[in-house]
């Protein structure tokens, strides 16, 4: 069980540290890496096919702008990938989820807007194969539920 958490700039390393945060509230492993697919596509392709000899990955895509990061990363790799794009405003948000979600054929990409969402949904698809995390959604579920 793995969550690499790859930006396509530095300037997103805030929104990451978000889903890494709550990742760390259940007990999973994960790294952040800057790995431009516009400006090193050769490394990102490199790090992800090394990664495909590897079990239970879910990878986390954070682009804005021409989202090619998350199609690239797709388009290599035999381990979902969800996208969570980072947005300031109205303008930033419409370029950045609309370039999310219009990837090609082939490159299927999950897209999740908000940070924590993102890494409950990642506990929820390692918690088919592992169920003391699976206690641990069941138990945030009852804790949500417990505030109404």
């Amino acid at each position: 069980m793995f969550v690499p958490i790859i930006l396509g700039s530095e300037s997103d390393k805030e929104h990451a540290q978000k889903i890494a945060d709550q990742l760390s509230k259940f007990g999973i492993p994960y790294e952040i890496k800057v790995l431009s697919a516009h400006k090193v596509p050769e490394k990102l392709v490199a790090y992800v096919t090394e990664k495909n000899n590897e079990q239970e990955i879910v990878y986390v895509t954070i682009a804005g702008r021409s989202n090619g990061l998350s199609g690239c990363t797709s388009g290599s790799s035999v381990h979902p990938v969800i996208a969570c794009p980072p947005f300031k405003d109205k303008d930033d948000y419409m370029v950045n989820v609309h370039s999310t979600l219009q990837m090609p054929s082939d490159t299927p990409v999950m897209t999740i807007l908000e940070p924590q969402n993102v890494a409950l949904s990642i506990a929820r698809i390692f918690g088919l194969h592992d169920k003391e995390l699976q206690q641990k959604v069941a138990a945030r579920i009852h804790e949500v539920k417990a505030q109404f």
